[in-house]
């Protein structure tokens, strides 16, 4: 075995888990799912059959990941956040046929008690402030605040918010990487 699983964490037959990555206390690795290289998955955590995570992928304590969700390479996602996967959810109507995917791109970040509405994706690089509920799909590098959430500007790759002058032109501070926003799209250069 080329990963990490604390004693009291379960992972269930037919996981694929990727060289490196570590299961802390009291979580639930469902059958079916997969979990890349190098990937911190911390106490109380739960992930469904068929949720997908990419390499690099820090889930912190009390994180629900449902089947549906598919986050890439280099996604944060903070304490206590949730996905949800079914938007009409009924305790008496079965809808496990119905489950909404929602993809979280590379390097992403969803904050403390965040909650993301199913069927909605989250865009590279965004940024998805504490306690945030997501309603609609975000685009890359967005900040987005609130309940519901709004935008709010835009972050770069380190996670600092970007200032763009009158040429839609901004500077990350820690990296010195040049990014442009153009018709409300940012790239970087």
């Amino acid at each position: 075995m080329n990963y990490y699983v604390h004693p009291s964490a379960i992972v269930d037959d037919g996981c694929e888990i990727g060289e490196g990555t570590k299961i802390w206390h009291f979580s639930h690795i469902m059958s079916g799912c997969t979990l890349g290289e190098r990937c911190n998955i911390g106490q109380n955590v739960v992930i469904s059959p068929e949720v997908v995570l990419g390499r690099n992928v820090k889930v912190q304590n009390n994180v629900s990941l449902y089947t549906g969700v598919i986050c890439d390479d280099d996604v944060f996602l903070g304490p206590s956040c949730v996905f949800t996967n079914v938007t009409n959810p009924r305790s008496a109507v079965n809808r496990k046929g119905q489950y909404a995917r929602t993809h979280v791109g590379k390097g992403a970040s969803i904050g403390a008690n965040a909650t993301i509405v199913c069927g909605h994706d989250i865009g590279a690089f965004a940024f998805i402030g504490a306690g945030s509920v997501v309603t609609k799909t975000v685009p890359a590098y967005a900040l987005l605040v609130g309940n519901p959430a709004r935008q709010m500007g835009w972050m770069s790759e380190y996670g600092h918010r970007l200032a763009f002058n009158e040429e839609g032109i901004a500077v990350c501070p820690e990296s010195n990487e040049k990014y442009q926003l153009i018709s409300q799209q940012v790239t970087k250069l």
